[in-house]
């Protein structure tokens, strides 16, 4: 059951259009001749937070201006019907990218301040680096230093922890003709607000899956599984490794290539070639690897994605932990066009934008410029792969703690393959403090742990209705608030585009106002929920689903934890980078790039021979927490079209 409130945003806020206005403030706050330009998360993040004083003038900042792209429309309509052009970057750039007079114009402005500039290959970025001071003064606002509070989590996901940043809550300005070229402002907040999609089995637990009668695991999976699981294994058999191909990372956390090199060579024994990877530090990098910025997400996202396609070349695209990092990291991966392929497993609840619309900044502008990115991606022939989370149908409840349900954002672009969770099927035997709990799954399944609710006792809970509150996890998927219904969703009619059935385990209550919105921050619990049905409206997530469930889940190797070397670990994270890798292969069995897969898959997973298998089973027991599978429908919220079969896909798209 979607928001309330949430719905009348969408009627207000309208279809995201990449040739929208920007965000304008009241006239009488608008220095002469200049324009408002949309800011990003600023007034939202910052609106509640603590100012402890102006920002020292001296302070070094990068500041990225997202430039309008041109005669986008066309092109949008283009890659969602399947007809990507394969464009090279200048050739993207001379037709979509903004006029070059526009470009010298705004660099011109800001070097006047002493603020030196410089251009994407695309024409879709500027990137500044200047002084606190110097962009104050060319942007007409006063940046301060804050103190935000942490984002309480609910359940048993890792919350957003307290900050000190600098920011500001007012709207930055331009000169009208300088202005009007820029889509939105990033980096004027230096607010990390985005997190992880990596979870582990519960502290405490020893658990054991026997997914066949000769096969039992303790979470301990490697890349060699997921190919036997999802039929990788025949292209190995025709050669196939990923010779002469690039893929992608992006991450917001430092990364240290020894790692991966280790967990090849001295865990899977392959072997690699000690050059296929390059990192690249965007807006300066994230800095040296850190458990506590998630560099644990690094680790796992090129240990997954490069042992898939051993032979392939790794480029790492690692940058701040800020809107404008997370940005530019993907424009830089366009820019570049040497990565076929490329994923992401970073993320935050789309709610978070909405609270950014009610704090009066243009949240519409925020999520256009992703998607720009994600367009210039696809329409050079490159594949995009983003986690859908690890909290289930509920995304703000591990990001702000809030109970609404939620999708996650920059997955929710209709311009890249939004990765959700799944669990294997067979028999799981944990240990919790001496205790053992027991639980089978006949077959694969869209991961939720509400299969672990009722052994609630052996892990130390009072009711299954706390428990419930605290295990909150499952495959990230649901509808968009902000995203309308892609063509090649649109296209499903009754096989399962916005219908969905679901199950309200938990329902939101305890309301207040959360960043401006009326949001419920408790549950009321039922153990027993009846099916029920709805019509969603937006872009469904996510696009296809694979095993994240931490208790069938894979081994990781990372040397700032001890031990380094640990099983139980799950998210969709790993779905994201394993199909990164598997796509690397099925780039090199077509011959060519193949793109954004959405339109392609959705065409194939309607035919009589698809390449997927539905969860359609309809009730509890294979939901994400909320969202069921429907009988005869090909698209389920929670889990896509399904878990594929990567060798019959692959045919396909050859």
């Amino acid at each position: 059951m979607a928001l309330a409130t949430a719905g009348v945003l969408v009627a207000a806020l309208g279809r995201p259009s990449f040739e929208a206005s920007s965000f304008a403030a009241p006239p009488s706050l608008a220095p002469a001749g200049e324009v408002a330009v949309a800011q990003g998360l600023g007034p939202v993040v910052l609106k509640d937070a603590t100012v402890l004083a102006s920002t020292p003038p001296p302070t070094p900042e990068i500041v990225s201006f997202i430039l309008r792209g041109r005669n986008l429309l066309g092109l949008e309509s283009a890659v969602q019907e399947g007809r990507s052009p394969e464009l090279t970057v200048a050739q993207f750039a001379s037709r979509y990218g903004q006029s070059a007079t526009a470009i010298t114009a705004l660099e011109s402005y800001l070097n006047r301040y002493g603020i030196s500039t410089s251009i994407y290959p695309d024409g879709l970025v500027v990137t500044a680096s200047g002084t606190a001071a110097e962009f104050d003064s060319a942007l007409s606002v006063q940046q301060e230093q804050y103190k935000v509070p942490a984002m309480a989590a609910q359940g048993g996901l890792a919350a957003i922890p307290a900050q000190q940043v600098h920011g500001t809550v007012q709207s930055p300005y331009l000169p009208a003709a300088v202005g009007t070229s820029v889509l939105a402002i990033l980096g004027l907040t230096s607010y990390a607000p985005f997190s992880d999609d990596l979870i582990h089995t519960p502290k405490g637990v020893t658990a054991s899956n026997s997914v066949t009668p000769a096969a039992t695991h303790t979470g301990n999976l490697t890349p060699a599984d997921f190919a036997r699981n999802y039929n990788l294994s025949p292209l190995y058999g025709l050669g196939l490794a990923g010779q002469g191909q690039t893929l992608g990372l992006v991450t917001l956390a430092g990364f240290d290539p020894s790692t991966a090199y280790y967990f090849w060579d001295n865990v899977l024994s392959m072997k690699p070639n000690p050059d296929r990877i390059t990192v690249y530090n965007v807006d300066d990098g994230p800095g040296a690897p850190s458990q506590a910025a998630g560099s644990a997400e690094s680790d796992l996202d090129v240990e997954q994605a490069g042992a898939l396609a051993p032979d392939a070349h790794v480029v790492v695209y690692t940058a701040p932990n800020t809107e404008a990092g997370y940005a530019d990291a993907f424009f830089a991966a366009a820019s570049q066009n040497l990565a076929g392929t490329l994923s992401s497993s970073w993320g935050e609840p789309e709610t978070m934008l909405q609270g950014a619309a009610m704090a009066g900044a243009e949240a519409p502008a925020y999520v256009q410029a992703f998607d720009e990115a994600f367009l210039e991606l696809a329409a050079q022939g490159q594949s995009t792969f983003v986690a859908a989370g690890d909290s289930g149908a509920y995304d703000a409840s591990g990001g702000i703690g809030t109970t609404n349900v939620s999708v996650g954002n920059p997955d929710d672009s209709p311009f890249v393959t939004s990765v959700g969770g799944t669990r294997l099927g067979g028999t799981i035997t944990a240990t919790v403090g001496g205790a053992s709990v027991k639980a089978t799954i006949p077959a694969q399944r869209t991961w939720g742990w509400d299969w672990l609710w009722p052994d609630y006792a052996r892990f130390g809970f009072p009711s299954e209705a706390a428990f419930a509150a605290a295990a909150v996890a499952g495959g990230g998927g649901g509808f968009s608030s902000f995203e309308p219904m892609p063509l090649y969703q649109d296209g499903l009619n009754d096989q399962g585009a916005g219908g969905y059935s679901d199950v309200q385990y938990l329902t939101p209550a305890a309301y207040s106002t959360v960043d401006g919105l009326y949001l419920p921050t408790r549950w009321n619990f039922d153990a027993t929920p009846a099916v029920r049905h709805g019509e969603g409206t937006g872009r469904g997530l996510p696009d296809l689903a694979t095993d994240a469930d931490p208790f069938t889940g894979y081994l990781l190797y990372d040397p700032l934890a001890s031990p380094a070397l640990q099983g139980g670990w799950g998210g969709t994270s790993f779905g994201a980078s394993q199909l990164n890798g598997a796509a690397a292969l099925i780039n090199q069995f077509a011959g060519q790039r193949v793109g954004l897969w959405n339109p392609s898959i959705y065409a194939f997973a309607m035919s009589a021979d698809s390449p997927f298998t539905p969860l359609s089973a309809q009730g509890t027991g294979n939901d994400n927490l909320y969202y069921t599978g429907t009988s005869g429908h090909i698209f389920n919220p929670g889990s896509g079209l399904g878990y594929p079969d990567l060798a019959k896909l692959a045919g396909d798209f050859g």
